[in-house]
């Protein structure tokens, strides 16, 4: 391989943008070894997770920093129609100031904490909080950088069970990519309703279709990030807002915010942040395998096509249609399974639109202002007497 997406290596060595490239094209390839590393720590992860799962009364909890809290944000609904269980996901931003709004003592509670670099100074602290403040605590993390905080912190403690991402998967270049998406399988494959061997053909057809995707989805990429648009709305029901979120940041972050971006959901884009809809805005909206879920979708689709106020619109689907401007990206008959497919659509349209604004995607603020690893951070210790 001497370069990704039809770029010499050396050419995307030079714009700053070889870590990017890579770490988008390589997902399919690490979700592989994602499943046959579980695999190989299936009996730890059992032993561990197992009697927790079994107990009606977990309160399971998602979090993260940044995008990190979003792949919580994109599997907390599918996990909680799935399995049944009291699944939520929160921000490590929220839960550092304000512990006891999502954390309740009375709960015996897992705490899922998503990790790529294992030292965002509000992720470190949840997870002190959470064992300060639950009587009933327990913690699966799930990091990518073994020599993390995070990672330190589970030396030891028969409360934690930690598993390290597959190697490659800690994102060097400034906006997480695969770090985020093996995080995010990593979860639904231990927590949610297929087993791992279950699961085995599902994956292996949607890794199948996401190694023919960077191949074949450059061409409409590029033209888009091309196309001038200067908003974007991202657009998804259920787990695909979380993932809309996600994807809204990416091209935020990887355009240093020359693209002013938002999600919602398809419904609640009527409420008022349809304001945004004009002939420089971009539309991208990614569509459920629900077929109840479709016609809401759907019917907004038609909505945004009659008004004719967007410059361009974009749907992500699971099946043919007739309707101009809709992709059938991925054939899958749950949504777990098309999460990743339109997630590698969003992450190489960001990287495009970054090139095409001469910009460098592996750091986009070379100035500082915004870090890979967020500074600035003062943490001060948790009291009651503070209330």
């Amino acid at each position: 391989m001497t370069g990704y997406f039809s770029y010499d290596a050396d050419w995307l060595e030079q714009h700053h943008a070889l870590h990017t490239a890579r770490e988008i094209w390589q997902q399919p390839d690490l979700w592989a070894a994602l499943h046959q590393q579980l695999l190989a720590q299936q009996e730890q992860c059992s032993a561990f997770l197992t009697p927790l799962l079994q107990n009606p009364h977990l309160h399971i909890v998602l979090c993260g920093a940044g995008s990190s809290a979003f792949a919580g944000r994109a599997l907390a609904p599918w996990l909680r129609e799935k399995t049944g269980r009291d699944v939520a996901a929160y921000g490590t931003t929220d839960i550092v100031a304000n512990p006891l709004q999502f954390l309740a003592p009375s709960r015996p509670t897992l705490l899922v904490s998503f990790a790529r670099s294992g030292n965002s100074p509000e992720s470190v602290a949840s997870v002190a909080q959470a064992d300060q403040l639950l009587p009933q605590c327990y913690h699966l993390m799930l990091v990518c950088n073994p020599d993390s905080q995070l990672a330190n912190y589970a030396h030891g403690r028969k409360n934690v069970c930690a598993l390290v991402m597959p190697q490659g998967s800690n994102d060097q270049s400034f906006a997480m990519t695969s770090s985020f998406s093996c995080m995010m399988l990593s979860t639904a494959l231990l927590l949610g309703p297929y087993s791992l061997d279950a699961a085995h053909q599902p994956l292996a057809q949607m890794i199948k279709r996401c190694r023919e995707l960077r191949e074949t989805l450059q061409s409409q990429v590029k033209a888009l990030a091309s196309s001038g648009f200067s908003r974007y709305i991202v657009l998804g029901s259920s787990c695909f807002t979380g993932l809309a979120e996600e994807a809204s940041l990416k091209m935020l972050e990887l355009t240093a915010g020359q693209i002013v971006t938002r999600y919602d959901s398809p419904l609640g884009l009527r409420h008022g942040p349809k304001f945004m809809v004009d002939p420089q805005t971009l539309v991208l909206l990614m569509l459920s395998c629900n077929r109840y879920t479709q016609r809401y979708e759907q019917d907004l689709w038609d909505e945004l096509q009659r008004d004719g106020l967007a410059k361009q619109m974009v749907g992500l689907g699971n099946s043919p249609t007739e309707k101009t401007g809709q992709s059938d990206l991925h054939h899958a008959d749950d949504d777990i399974w098309l999460l990743f497919p339109y997630l590698l659509f969003a992450q190489m349209l960001a990287f495009e639109t970054s090139l095409a604004h001469s910009l460098t995607p592996d750091n986009p603020c070379p100035t500082g202002e915004v870090n890979r690893v967020v500074k600035g951070v003062t943490l001060y210790p948790y009291s009651a007497t503070e209330l």
